[in-house]
């Protein structure tokens, strides 16, 4: 709601108390007239798609499963589940893995249980195989949202992470003693244990040890001891999903790595208070001193902002402007990713919110100052309709320049104002007098983008290693989908892999490339999206003519190391403290 004119500010204002942040609601209330789309991604589509629908001969067939069917309206069914790349065997290729839910069992629907989760091992052109029950993951499975990936123990083999309802889990990735890989529950014995309600979490290393420590996100106290009938948005509609404030919010978690050995809780140590339901989190450099910072969303409270001061944490989400928006208002917040749009060499900071929100764009000033730049951006453009959770910048056609990806979809059953399926969208970053602006061309997307899900969790990598990112996408209640990136435009690329000194973890370096006409930069991020982990690879668009004169990385915690006269069209291996780089090819 942040570009209203003033009589409609004043007709909102008065039902701020019932629409929330989020426009949920505790009784039937006639919403105000939704304002439409200015412009529909349906029309004048130009050119070939950029992104196909591989999912059918993919040997890919999943579903994330929320429960509904019970018809208990818990708010547990309103979060969905996310997707993880990994690539878990070594193989150079990425493999896909999927939460999958739950449901409601016992005489009275009233105990909470858990639908499988998915390994997909990747064959290579976008064929997978289920290897859920060779890798040992054909476990007994608790109601599950989250994945987060990261190499705990240093040993060069990334392991995963999921959370949920009541378990936070992690599993070792290891050698099964016959030239394959298995994963072993190692939770307890790391000392993780957390039966509260876990959602986004992400690694990085933020006391310089080199071990990734670990934030989790928790979202509210719901128990079905604890679970309010709540009326529909809608007239006549007795009974809905309750919204967040409806519950408390829960206190969020930091583990501390033991180099490898076990995690500590040190949320204490830190301050941590029960101030937000947590949803997302990334962890980058976001102020440029080498060391890994923390961002939190959260639902219908203001947002976190830790900066990383040598280890100890201070939370400056308000004084760097990135807790609310431009109104001075808390956000539905969900999805998150950072990145440099608008060639700054910072990480600016996007956030998904919901149904008549705009989405949140911090741009990065400098000297951990923020400006909220929605608008100034495009972004006023989108519909307010929609609720909006997984999403990444993304250079889809590789000219150097980060565009958007949102993944959109209510929560409600019977939602005012909005439909339940929501298309998602792609936004093409462009120049419009002397500014960078997002460009909605979802026509241009393909034949995915111009229908409608209850979307959640969006994963990004280059599934094929041909330097074109592609999508994975995770739904609620229906089918995941895989998107071949076949962006038509002649574009060259350099694909980035950086391997820390003895394995150390990465997330909060720098990469940036000293081209003919230009410099661009990207960062190493844990966390990001929505209940997702994307590929830690970087790849840099370098458009139809950019020539690549010099790769710098500035390592966490560690030194700033060049490299000269990478080729385009490749992958190189940057290791920290060597002077060669390995390139590899698919």
């Amino acid at each position: 709601m942040a570009l209203m004119t003033t009589h409609r500010v004043f007709v909102w204002l008065t039902l701020a108390m019932l629409l929330a942040a989020g426009g949920c609601t505790d009784s039937a209330v006639k919403p105000p007239p939704v304002e439409p789309p200015r412009d529909d991604p349906k029309t004048n589509p130009t050119g070939p798609p950029w992104f196909r629908d591989v999912t059918a001969e993919s040997g890919v067939q999943f579903t994330y499963r929320n429960g509904e069917e019970a018809d208990q309206f818990t708010i547990l069914e309103s979060l969905g589940g996310g997707v993880a790349l990994i690539d878990f065997d070594g193989d150079g290729k990425l493999d896909i893995f999927v939460t999958g839910g739950g449901y409601f069992a016992g005489p009275d629907k009233n105990q909470v249980k858990g639908h499988p989760c998915k390994l997909y091992r990747n064959l290579g052109d976008f064929k997978f195989e289920d290897v859920t029950k060779k890798v040992g993951l054909d476990i007994p499975w608790w109601y599950t949202h989250g994945v987060a990936v990261a190499d705990f123990d240093c040993d060069g083999w990334p392991d995963l992470l999921v959370t949920g309802y009541g378990k936070l889990a992690l599993f070792y990735n290891e050698s099964d003693g016959k030239d394959g890989r298995r994963f072993v529950d190692v939770t307890e014995k790391m000392g993780l244990r957390d039966d509260g309600w876990t959602t986004g979490a992400g690694f990085a290393d933020l006391h310089g040890s080199g071990f990734p420590d670990l934030y989790v996100c928790r979202y509210t106290d719901w128990s079905f001891a604890n679970n309010p009938p709540c009326a529909g948005q809608l007239p006549g509609v007795k009974r809905d999903v309750c919204p967040p404030h409806r519950f408390k919010p829960l206190v969020h978690a930091l583990y501390r790595n033991e180099k490898g050995k076990a995690f500590r809780n040190v949320s204490a140590e830190h301050g941590f208070k029960a101030e937000g339901y947590g949803l997302g989190v990334i962890l980058a450099d976001l102020n440029g001193d080498g060391r890994p910072d923390i961002y939190v969303t959260n639902d219908m409270t203001k947002n976190f902002l830790f900066i990383n001061r040598g280890g100890k944490l201070e939370e400056k989400a308000i004084p760097a402007g990135v807790a609310l928006d431009d109104a001075g208002r808390a956000t539905a917040s969900m999805g998150v990713d950072a990145a440099d749009y608008d060639g700054a060499g910072r990480p600016s900071l996007f956030i998904t919110n919901f149904q008549r929100e705009l989405p949140s764009l911090y741009r990065n000033l400098g000297q951990e100052l923020f400006l909220y730049n929605s608008s100034a951006a495009g972004l006023a453009a989108l519909a307010r309709t929609n609720v909006s959770w997984g999403t990444a910048f993304i250079d889809a056609d590789n000219d150097g320049w980060e565009d958007l990806v949102i993944v959109n979809g209510h929560l409600f059953r019977q939602p005012a104002g909005a439909p339940l399926k929501q298309r998602p969208a792609l936004l093409h970053n462009t120049e419009q007098q002397g500014r960078r602006v997002f460009k909605d061309i979802s026509a241009q997307g393909g034949a995915y983008f111009q229908d409608a899900y209850v979307g959640r969790g969006l994963a990004v990598g280059d599934l094929n290693n041909d330097g074109w990112p592609d999508l994975v996408v995770s739904h609620t209640n229906s089918p995941i989908t895989i998107l071949r990136n076949e962006a038509a435009a002649k574009h060259r690329w350099l694909g980035i892999k950086l391997v820390g000194k003895d394995k150390r973890d990465v997330v909060g370096s720098t990469v940036t490339l000293e081209g003919s006409t230009r410099t661009l930069t990207r960062f190493v991020k844990g966390g990001g999206s929505y209940l997702s982990a994307n590929d830690q690879r970087i790849v840099l668009g370098l458009g139809s003519s950019e020539q690549v004169r010099r790769v710098t990385v500035k390592w966490s915690w560690g030194k700033t190391q060049s490299w000269d006269n990478l080729e385009p069209g490749h992958y190189y291996e940057l290791h920290e403290g060597q002077a060669s780089a390995k390139k590899f090819t698919r």
